[in-house]
């Protein structure tokens, strides 16, 4: 049965299409976490380096693309509309998260994305099996429309079937179409309305205040999260010097802790410096840096 199985991956990719578009930080071409600071990053270590340079290059339209890809294919599987298609797409876009963002991670099989790709391919061979399919439905009104039965029968001739098979991508076609420009229009909309609105002649415009300047005492660190939720924390090694880092670990996204003067992650014990840098363990690069100023005594986002 591969009900379940569309279900975790078409609610998985909607989920994350639709998380990416709502991210105030996604389509920010400043802010470490971007799609273009995240495809720059990949780009250093990935084999396919070049093309996820060009990408980031055009990130707002690449970033785009990958949300919508990702909703379409997941949406596409929830309702059983060009299953198979969806599932190739499914496969492609697993794959290009694996040649990047999952490149170094070691062992392979611990990153999700090789998981993934595998996990399409089951719907890709046998598609939806007419089970809650939207494809199956239209199938069956354009055989009762033309006064045919609504399974085929052995005798039927195969001129016949195929007709049916032209109305029924016809008509999918149709609704996946009208569904892609209103989607992809009230989207993009969203999505660019929710960008960071940067002005130089705007001096006084910050971000969310992380802590008072005078709440920090020197030496110590202080615990955030980012605006997506993401795990990050706040450093001061001088009177005058704050530094912030995305607590996530740059080998398989464990969540590290300050040990001060560094920071150690309790999942493969990779470790780093009060910089962000690799010390030790399996940690392929440096924790990612999150700008940070001061503004009117108070520590903000940048």
């Amino acid at each position: 049965m591969l009900l379940p199985l569309r279900a975790f991956l078409g609610g998985t990719f909607s989920y994350a299409g639709l998380s990416k578009l709502l991210d105030t930080h996604y389509l920010d071409d400043t802010s470490p976490l971007g799609v273009r600071a995240q495809m720059v990053n990949a780009a250093e270590t990935s084999p396919i380096g070049p093309l996820v340079s060009l990408a980031a290059d055009h990130a707002t339209i690449a970033g785009l693309a990958i949300a919508f890809g990702e909703i379409a294919v997941g949406l596409a599987t929830l309702l059983g509309l060009f299953t198979r298609l969806a599932a190739l797409g499914g496969v492609l876009l697993s794959l290009s998260f694996f040649l990047t963002v999952s490149w170094t991670t070691r062992p392979y099989y611990v990153g999700a994305d090789i998981v993934f790709a595998v996990a399409w391919t089951p719907l890709l061979i046998a598609g939806d099996a007419g089970v809650l399919s939207l494809s199956a439905r239209l199938r069956a009104g354009v055989r009762q429309r033309l006064g045919l039965p609504v399974h085929p029968t052995p005798e039927e001739d195969r001129t016949v079937q195929d007709d049916v098979e032209r109305r029924t991508v016809l008509r999918s076609g149709l609704i996946a179409g009208a569904a892609t420009a209103a989607g992809v229009t009230a989207g993009s909309v969203l999505a660019l309305a929710r960008r960071p609105a940067r002005s130089p002649a705007d001096p006084v415009s910050h971000g969310p205040v992380i802590a008072a300047v005078d709440d920090v005492v020197v030496g110590s660190s202080k615990s955030f999260t980012m605006p997506n939720g993401t795990p990050a924390y706040l450093l001061r090694p001088a009177p005058d010097t704050f530094l912030a880092f995305n607590a996530t670990c740059s080998h398989q996204g464990c969540p590290v802790s300050y040990v001060g003067p560094g920071f150690r992650c309790p999942c493969h014990g990779a470790t780093y410096d009060g910089n962000g840098e690799v010390t030790g363990g399996p940690a392929p690069k440096p924790l990612v840096k999150v700008p940070v100023k001061i503004v009117e005594g108070q520590v903000v986002l940048a």
